[in-house]
């Protein structure tokens, strides 16, 4: 078992952290230096892979992602337990079964819909905004 953090990004902030010399990109650059471990399920991936043709075209968003999956600190989750917590916008559920399934540190996103879903009891959900992350974490990990 790895004691890296273990994260879930939303595609709100991966998308962006792939374009070079951004304020996201430092997170790019700390998956590809192997400095956390990125938890993604097929339905995660998929809209990675949804939204990343919008913006770069499919055939730079499949080799993208290939090369992402080639990762060793890529972890693939499949949640086999559907929680429905983000009862505003379903969509939105598939990154928060994933956090629960990987056992995941952190859920980083900037959807409002997944940060109402904080003061959840059970399961507890650790959900931090990109600002959040940046300033807890972007000193130990670049």
């Amino acid at each position: 078992m790895s004691n890296k953090l273990r994260l879930v990004i939303d595609t709100n902030v991966l998308i962006v952290s792939f374009a070079p010399n951004t304020k996201y990109s430092w997170i790019f650059d700390a998956l590809f230096a192997d400095k956390f471990e990125l938890a993604i399920s097929n339905e995660v991936l998929l809209e990675y892979q949804e939204q990343l043709s919008l913006r770069y075209g499919l055939g730079k968003t499949d080799a993208s992602l290939d090369f992402l999956l080639l990762l060793p600190n890529v972890i693939l989750s499949e949640p086999y337990y559907l929680w429905n917590l983000v009862e505003s916008d379903g969509d939105d559920n598939k990154f928060v079964d994933c956090y629960i399934s990987s056992q995941a540190d952190y859920l980083i996103s900037n959807d409002k819909h997944i940060h109402s879903i904080k003061t959840n009891e059970f399961p507890q959900i650790a959900v931090l905004k990109y600002d959040e992350f940046a300033l807890r974490f972007k000193s130990t990990l670049i």
